[in-house]
């Protein structure tokens, strides 16, 4: 009941605010209903929580997918079965020239007139948080909090001239391309790592007549493990002057980031090695953080053998264990065989791949202030 009036409270506001300024959703966008009949598409794409159309985790053997919708170059899928769960909507606008498909359950949609809405720009709409934020008064009192396709229709957004739209998207597509272009530069330089990891450590290496002063070691000899705890009681899902220790959970999206607290409970250069969902995902952790959720914690008894650890942990086939559910545990990672090669060998390369992580580090950085303007332009997009 308390949640029924508030809902009509601030739905109020927002219509009220919104009654000169907004335009209504529905009478800007049109139902597309093509399903897949001729099977010409054999793999279905869900939505994730970013955004964007990926392979779909269902497991559609003997399933029929003629029935599936199908979405075409700059048309909408969305999910709203779930978005008082989740507190965001999966929608996606598709960029490719090639059709996919998605469940017959999805809503898909197209832009009726897009020189009047231009289509990149509404998906920039859906793309701010407080889109998200308002649609999820708009779900039901069902568990799973589903949201009506109606109450979708009947959402509103400012509509500008075409022309400032394009501006808008422009703008926006600058700083998504620099960010690409970043990742691509970051992901050539974690090559270059690489490929001198191999040269050094890999290639000619025989494990069963290692060089001399090289030597096998269990993970547990040469490390300390430990597993993530509790989400901490001080926390913040944003960054603030006090709330700036970041906390990691198994997620690798965003490097793992979850939130932020106060204090750390990890001070020591270390790895990260996701232990449940994607298992075996590694991070090398350089600042104090906060690990939970059964994330495991590798700690070098040696601070300067962190950057070899990362890369030879990286380069392991890491699998969890367990019947039901796959899980990885810190007794598992302990029983890890480790080729340590000699001192020497592996502190040059800790001052080769710092180099390297050092431009990453730029790279990364740089991508952080451009998200941030994104995130400007895309709130501004409500004043």
């Amino acid at each position: 009941m308390w949640r029924t009036n508030t809902n009509r409270i601030i739905l109020s506001v927002i219509e009220y605010m919104n009654r000169e300024l907004y335009k209504r959703l529905g009478d800007y966008i049109r139902e597309v209903n093509v399903r897949n009949r001729d099977l010409k598409i054999t793999k279905p794409m869900g939505i994730n929580i970013d955004k964007h159309f990926m392979p779909s985790v269902a497991n559609v053997i003997g399933t029929d997918l003629s029935n599936y919708k199908l979405v075409s170059k700059r048309q909408f899928a969305c999910n709203l079965m779930h978005v008082g769960r989740d507190e965001k909507i999966p929608m996606a606008i598709l960029g490719s020239d090639d059709p996919i498909i998605v469940s017959p359950a999805y809503f898909v949609f197209e832009v009726s007139n897009p020189d009047i809405l231009f289509p990149e720009y509404l998906m920039m709409w859906f793309s701010r948080k407080e889109f998200d934020r308002n649609a999820w008064f708009y779900t039901d009192a069902d568990v799973r909090g589903g949201m009506g396709k109606d109450a979708l229709l009947d959402m509103k957004l400012p509509i500008p001239s075409i022309a400032r739209q394009r501006e808008i998207v422009a703008e926006y597509e600058t700083l998504s391309k620099r960010i690409r272009l970043n990742k691509q530069m970051i992901s050539k330089l974690e090559e270059t790592a690489q490929t001198l990891y191999r040269k050094m450590f890999v290639d000619g290496i025989d494990k069963e007549n290692l060089p001399d002063g090289w030597a096998n070691k269990s993970l547990s000899e040469i490390a300390t493990l430990k597993a993530g705890g509790d989400k901490p009681i001080e926390f913040s899902e944003v960054i603030t002057g006090c709330y700036n220790i970041p906390v990691y959970a198994n997620g690798i999206e965003n490097k793992g980031i979850f939130g932020y607290t106060t204090r750390p409970t990890i001070k020591s250069k270390s790895i990260t090695i996701s232990a449940r969902g994607t298992i075996g995902y590694c991070f090398l952790r350089k600042s104090p953080y906060v690990p939970i959720v059964r994330l495991i914690v590798v700690i070098p008894n040696d601070e300067s053998y962190a950057q070899y650890l990362f890369y030879y942990l990286d380069a392991m086939n890491i699998k969890g264990s367990g019947s039901v559910q796959s899980q990885l545990t810190v007794p598992d990672m302990e029983r890890f065989e480790i080729v340590l090669p000699t001192e020497e060998l592996i502190k040059e390369f800790s001052k080769q791949t710092e180099i390297i992580d050092k431009s990453i580090a730029t790279k990364e950085l740089e991508n952080e202030k451009l998200t941030e303007l994104q995130s400007l332009l895309l709130a501004k997009m409500g004043q």
